[in-house]
């Protein structure tokens, strides 16, 4: 086992704080990170480094989005504004997000490295272009837009 990365340290640091300041969100929410990453942590049986936290965080994040979704659609608003807080909690840990023309600019650089000329080519883009964009872009639409390029 590997020695716990930074992030996860950070997480941990927070969680005690919140607990301190007896902030009830942010300690659930945290809680639930730390609970998710052991998970990773547990079905792969090695400790998680920062890129692989914050593809946990990611993945989290997607779904907190598509539950704000679910819920607006079926009139809950007390059920997405718990997710929303929860979603402010979580992106705390994730890096800056990318501009557009950053991301345009990776995957222009992405397409060249790989040598990629058809659509046929997008899984050795998309496996260069994930561990730099992960957390810090939308991956579905990075995904789209290497699609569009690429046909």
């Amino acid at each position: 086992m590997s020695a716990d990365s930074p992030l996860k340290t950070r997480i941990t640091e927070d969680m005690k704080s919140a607990m301190r300041a007896g902030d009830k969100v942010r300690l659930g929410t945290i809680r639930m990170v730390l609970a998710g990453v052991k998970q990773v942590e547990v079905d792969t049986r090695e400790a998680l480094d920062d890129a692989q936290v914050l593809a946990v965080l990611d993945r989290m994040v997607k779904q907190r989005r598509e539950s704000i979704t679910q819920f607006r659609k079926a009139g809950r608003d007390d059920l997405a504004e718990a997710e929303v807080q929860e979603l402010a909690v979580i992106q705390a840990y994730l890096p800056e997000p990318l501009s557009e023309a950053e991301i345009a600019a990776m995957i222009d650089a992405a397409i060249a490295e790989t040598g990629a000329g058809s659509v046929r080519d997008m899984g050795k883009v998309m496996g260069q272009l994930k561990p730099r964009l992960q957390g810090r872009a939308d991956m579905g639409a990075v995904s789209n837009q290497v699609k569009a390029r690429l046909s």
